[in-house]
């Protein structure tokens, strides 16, 4: 799980009785995704990913590097590097800028970033146009609780075209996660029990 302390603060632009909201989910959010069973989780998804919903040849592939108790992506991101996919994992800005994903490939080394995070030590900048997008709840719709920071949805906002599929425990779902203007919605999520198409699917 992380920390409370860990967690940025709602993005300025939500009104408070939203950015309540988003808190109060967020936090039950991280207390019930840390009682989850995590075994054999990010294989099964490994698997629904590359059967439901791959990338197209050539896509240059957002990853991130799992932390606490977020479903394992390594599995996934494992299968698409021997499938010859470009990866690329995420380095966090300061507040109120998108994300720089820089080139990275299994075997290169990582070093600690913001928010607990794990970065490429050095690594080429690029756009993905296909990314993996961590998150602590999601609804059908596509909407997105993430940790409060905005970063992707600065960062998918400013990818046209680009594709963002959230990647969670089944468990993780609610019946709709609270959303402001600038909220930037899912293409789909996947999880290890399937995949789930959304409104901009």
């Amino acid at each position: 799980m992380v920390a409370p302390h860990l967690i940025p603060p709602a993005l300025a632009e939500d009104p408070p009785q939203l950015a309540a909201a988003k808190a109060a989910l967020r936090q039950s959010a991280l207390l019930a995704r840390g009682t989850l069973d995590p075994a054999g989780a990010g294989e099964a998804l490994a698997e629904i990913i590359l059967a439901a919903c791959p990338p197209p040849p050539g896509a240059i592939i957002g990853g991130f590097w799992p932390m606490g108790a977020e479903i394992d992506v390594l599995p996934v991101l494992r299968r698409l590097d021997a499938l010859g996919h470009a990866l690329a994992l995420p380095v966090t800005p300061p507040r109120g800028k998108p994300l720089e994903f820089r080139a990275w490939r299994f075997g290169e080394a990582l070093v600690p970033g913001r928010f607990g995070t794990s970065i490429p030590a050095g690594g080429e900048v690029v756009a993905p146009n296909w990314l993996l997008v961590p998150l602590l709840a999601f609804d059908r719709t596509g909407a997105r609780l993430g940790y409060g920071g905005g970063y992707y949805d600065r960062t998918l906002a400013g990818l046209p075209g680009a594709r963002g599929i959230g990647v969670a425990f089944a468990a993780q779902e609610v019946a709709q996660v609270p959303t402001g203007a600038h909220d930037f919605p899912l293409f789909g999520i996947a999880t290890e029990a399937g995949f789930i198409p959304t409104e901009r699917s």
